[in-house]
């Protein structure tokens, strides 16, 4: 692997009920036009497409019905 990097697993409520989970999480920068968030986010190398929250998208000041990619 060409420069790979590590990345802490970190614990994480999982539910009401005060369980948690241990999963590895990274820092990000996500940048829209002229907008920016930085956050972590959950490195799942098994995943077949990325989610973003809803919430973050406007956040980032996304208009979700102009997206044209279906899912």
């Amino acid at each position: 692997m060409l420069n790979g990097q590590r990345f802490p697993f970190i614990e994480r409520p999982n539910n009401s009920a005060g369980m948690s989970n241990v999963m590895p999480y990274l820092p990000v920068t996500l940048i829209h036009r002229d907008r920016s968030l930085e956050m972590m986010a959950l490195l799942d190398t098994g995943a077949s497409v990325n989610v973003l929250p809803y919430e973050v998208g406007l956040q980032l000041g996304a208009v979700w019905e102009d997206q044209t990619v279906p899912i």
